[in-house]
């Protein structure tokens, strides 16, 4: 089994815990994304990362567990969305560096909040009150130039493992 982690989640606090959401639903056949979570009182827990590949989540959505601590279902949304970006395979160092700190001078300029999952793949969250205007045209020009992929996470809902 191959883990999507997240190495410095966005909300993390020293109480929150790791749960995981199985990623063959979307697709990607033995992988399983570690969630960083924080646990509710009424057993329900909310997201306190910016999921890299779960569809379907987001942060601040409160999800349910199953009883070996895989996501179930979402039941409650923030109405945040995640915009991912992938650079492609082989960029030049030095454009890739230039095109990430494009990236992270537009996500700051916004006051929005980003992981980066090592130097070629970034998910950003966007609350629902925000317009990323400046940020969607950092992204489609390096779209537009063959330099990485982008998404958003809500392309397809949540599916929990069979």
């Amino acid at each position: 089994m191959q883990f999507v982690v997240h190495r410095d989640p966005a909300g993390r606090a020293a109480s929150h815990h790791i749960a995981r959401a199985d990623l063959a639903p979307f697709g990607l056949d033995g992988r399983v994304e570690q969630l960083w979570l924080r646990a509710l009182n009424d057993g329900s827990h909310q997201v306190a990362c910016i999921p890299f590949a779960a569809y379907g989540i987001a942060l601040g959505d409160i999800v349910l567990l199953d009883d070996e601590d895989y996501v179930s279902e979402v039941v409650g949304t923030a109405w945040h969305r995640t915009l991912r970006l992938v650079f492609v395979p082989g960029l030049p160092a030095d454009d890739l560096r230039a095109a990430a700190d494009g990236i992270r001078a537009e996500t700051g300029a916004a006051g929005l909040l980003s992981e980066w999952e090592g130097d070629r793949l970034v998910a950003v969250d966007v609350p629902p009150d925000v317009e990323p205007a400046g940020l969607l045209a950092v992204m489609g020009a390096l779209v537009e130039a063959g330099h990485a992929r982008w998404e958003w996470a809500d392309a397809m809902p949540f599916a929990a493992r069979s």
